[in-house]
């Protein structure tokens, strides 16, 4: 006999009780629902049971491992009551909660199980389902979506690993999952999810915003910026672009007023958090300015109802005035201004038009000036016209009588005095309290006015003590490490904000990341250009003279911003390669600019001094150990950078002394030979070398060989052994002039590099220094 809804309804009821009270019955429990809530179920119990298993895996009483053990188990399930298509809304909003929860999980499991692709393919199959229902289901399984987004956005970014030795115990993100893992490679899922946060955030430019789904998306965001440092700076700035009181504008009807508040509350409220985690953060000053910006505007918008009532439009007594005079009833004028006081008047008394002795003893100047601001502001905005007017009529009219006042003063002639009074003079000193009162009585001196016989001359300020050259290195030590501190604040223009306006462009007009790395590579190279020769020459005369017999040049500002400069780098060459070719072709520019200034004048004095093939060694030095066998910096490095010698090539074939980057060295090798064609015979010879002297790289090389100078595969087999590449000399590089008849049509395109099975870069530069 079937039980009918009810029974089966208060039966899962008593064990959704039972596992309450111990969660260590949620197994059993979960896997015997799950047949009865199915898909093929009754709306009932299809409710109750997405409702227990969205439960059951935000609970935290049942341990991780269980859940992910679950997680598993109810998979399927949740797929088809997602592929449902006249499920009930109530189940889609669980069933999407209850996928949120298990994604983390799933995702921990597949990284250790690399095989089971049926496991991920349902995983995927409800995510696709979630993303399609994203924009068009109703608002409330719209929210359910974000949040699914906000945690396939957290799980598919790089994260912290707290303990690489743990990973169980590591918050679940792209950094646990392996390079090559075949089902879900981090090459694929990472740019997914900034396309996903991308999406997430486009809520915020929308003409018209839904208050639902912006608060939504608020309250998913505070968790990214907290787990998510990479991706914190956006989230931010697209917050602080948002303005939530752009809909004031239109008609506002009480529930318009309740969705405009609770959008700026909300983003009131994230922004303070973050303020709160980082107050000194780069953002804090921006996020202070937005959140008194956002309290102003608010006030300015909403403030209406809670100011203190106006007077009301009837009179209280029911007379108006036409009334009273018909009435012949007494009409009550605004009172005027109190009389100015006789004697002297202050400023403070001619513009008082009250007669409160409380407004009148208040000290204006111990309240704050913002204060005063905020106040005055809104009280002006209240004030009507008329009485405006009136009080400036009052203060005028003061002013005039004053004026009068003091004039007949001064056009009145001193009465003389009689004779008697004349010679009428009493012995009579007054007393000190008599020359007090009178002090008193005077105006005020005022400490600015000069007589008027006395003029002021010309003043200048006095020059600043010169600096010492200590001061001068530290101060100058300082601005480069503020430059450089600012440049992880700035963003880095995307693909689609870049211009690429040609060879007639002015470096560094945009005002961002790229125009600062361009004045700091331009400092370091032609700011000093010359003075570092200057000093070395002093030094040289001084010791040929004898003053000195030995002395080491201090090092330059330009070699601080030099070495700074490498340093940033190399903590992320990977990333940063642009910045160390644009850093190179600057310094090969202005070696050769000098190198023919110094020809033209003193030639033969000495050897020009040239710091390009300095740094480039070093940058390459500093990124050899650390490149594997795909990379393809190293390719991009090589064929970018203006000029390449010998001792480039030996450091590119000390890498076959590695089994596993053998590959690299020989296409990096057959790159050059093919899109750079100066230096294409010592290409051709270093290959030649690492065929005779490298035994992994004999196969790769004599294939080129083969092709490019087959005579040498006719020798003698050479007898293998490594051996490492010969230290390299102190000469000075001089890139050789580029051969007159050296055009991009010599060059082979892209389509033939890509037949060779040599990897293209695009932005290889074809002609070499």
């Amino acid at each position: 006999m079937s039980l009918s809804v009810v029974e089966q309804l208060s039966q899962l009821d008593a064990a959704r009780q039972l596992v309450l009270a111990d969660a260590g019955l949620y197994p059993q429990i979960v896997q015997g629902i799950l047949p009865i809530v199915g898909a093929n179920a009754r709306l009932e119990l299809r409710r109750w049971g997405a409702d227990f298993l969205a439960e059951t895996f935000a609970s935290p009483l049942l341990a991780p491992q269980e859940k992910e053990r679950l997680s598993i188990v109810v998979l399927q399930t949740l797929r088809e009551l997602l592929e449902n298509q006249s499920e009930d809304n109530n189940v889609i909003k669980s069933v999407i909660q209850a996928a949120a929860s298990i994604y983390a999980l799933v995702f921990r499991y597949i990284i250790s199980n690399q095989h089971d692709s049926a496991t991920w393919d349902r995983m995927a199959a409800i995510k696709s389902n979630v993303f399609r229902r994203w924009d068009t289901a109703s608002s409330g399984i719209r929210v359910c979506c974000i949040k699914f987004v906000q945690r396939v956005v957290q799980v598919q970014t790089p994260g912290v690993v707290a303990d690489p030795r743990r990973p169980e115990q590591n918050e679940v993100s792209l950094a646990l999952v392996p390079r090559e893992h075949p089902l879900i490679p981090p090459s694929r899922l990472e740019p997914e999810a900034l396309g996903l946060l991308d999406r997430l955030l486009n809520v915020f430019h929308e003409e018209k915003s839904d208050a639902i789904l912006v608060n939504a998306t608020l309250n998913c965001l505070g968790t990214l910026i907290r787990t998510r440092q990479n991706a914190a700076n956006k989230i931010i700035t697209a917050i602080l672009n948002f303005n939530p009181l752009k809909q004031a504008n239109s008609p506002m009807t009480p529930k318009m007023k309740v969705q405009i508040k609770s959008m700026e509350k909300t983003a009131r409220m994230v922004l303070i958090n973050v303020m709160r985690r980082n107050e000194n953060g780069p953002f804090a000053g921006r996020i202070r300015q937005y959140i008194d910006r956002l309290a102003q505007t608010r006030f300015e918008i909403f403030d209406e109802g809670s100011r203190k009532r106006g007077p009301p439009n009837e009179p209280t007594d029911g007379l108006d005035n036409v009334k009273r005079i018909r009435l012949g009833a007494e009409l009550t004028d605004r009172p005027g201004p109190p009389p100015l006081p006789s004697g002297p008047v202050s400023h403070a008394q001619l513009f008082t038009l009250t007669g409160d002795r409380g407004l009148t003893s208040f000290d204006v100047t111990q309240l704050p000036l913002d204060l005063i601001v905020r106040i005055t502001v809104p009280v002006l905005h209240r004030i009507e016209q008329p009485a405006v007017d009136a009080a400036v009529n009052a203060v005028r009219s003061r002013y005039l009588a004053m004026k009068k006042t003091q004039a007949a003063q001064a056009q009145t002639p001193a009465q003389p005095l009689g004779e008697d009074e004349e010679d009428y003079e009493p012995d009579f000193e007054p007393t000190e309290e008599q020359v007090l009162n009178k002090n008193d009585i005077l105006p005020p001196e005022d400490p600015l006015q000069l007589p008027p016989n006395l003029a002021l001359g010309p003043f200048k300020l006095p020059q600043p003590p010169p600096l010492t050259p200590e001061e001068t290195e530290q101060i100058g030590k300082a601005t480069i490490n503020r430059v450089f501190s600012m440049m992880d604040v700035l963003e880095e223009p995307s693909a689609a904000k870049r211009q690429k306006p040609g060879l007639n462009r002015l470096a560094g007009s945009n005002y961002d990341r790229d125009a600062w790395m361009t004045v700091i590579t331009r400092l370091a190279t032609r700011a000093s250009a010359g003075l570092d020769e200057e000093d070395t020459s002093d030094i040289e005369q001084e010791g040929s003279k004898g003053t000195m017999a030995q002395q080491t040049p201090k090092p330059s500002l330009s070699d601080g911003i030099r070495e700074t400069l490498w340093k940033f780098i190399i903590e992320d060459f990977r990333a940063r390669i642009p910045i160390a070719i644009s850093w190179l072709n600057e310094e090969w520019f202005n070696d050769r600019i000098q190198s023919q200034s110094r020809d033209g004048q003193n030639a033969s004095k000495r050897a020009s001094k040239t710091y390009y093939e300095k740094w480039m060694l070093k940058i390459l030095d500093s990124i050899l150990p650390f490149l594997d066998a795909k990379d393809k910096v190293l390719i991009r490095f090589l064929s970018e950078i203006p000029a390449l010698d010998e001792k480039v090539l030996d450091r590119v074939k000390s890498l076959a002394k590695d089994p596993e980057r053998v590959t690299l060295a020989v296409n990096a090798l057959y790159y050059l030979i093919l899109v750079r064609p100066p230096v294409r015979e010592i290409c051709i010879d270093a290959l030649v070398d690492l065929w005779r002297n490298f035994e992994d790289a004999k196969a790769p090389a004599a294939k080129l060989l083969k092709k490019l100078r087959p005579s040498v595969l006719d020798e003698n087999p050479p007898n293998h052994h490594h051996h490492p590449p010969p230290p390299p000399s102190a000469d000075v590089i001089k890139s050789p002039p580029p051969p007159p008849n050296e055009s991009k049509e010599n060059l082979p395109s892209s389509a033939s590099v890509k037949s060779e099975g040599i990897p293209s870069t695009p932005n290889a530069v074809a002609a070499a220094g």
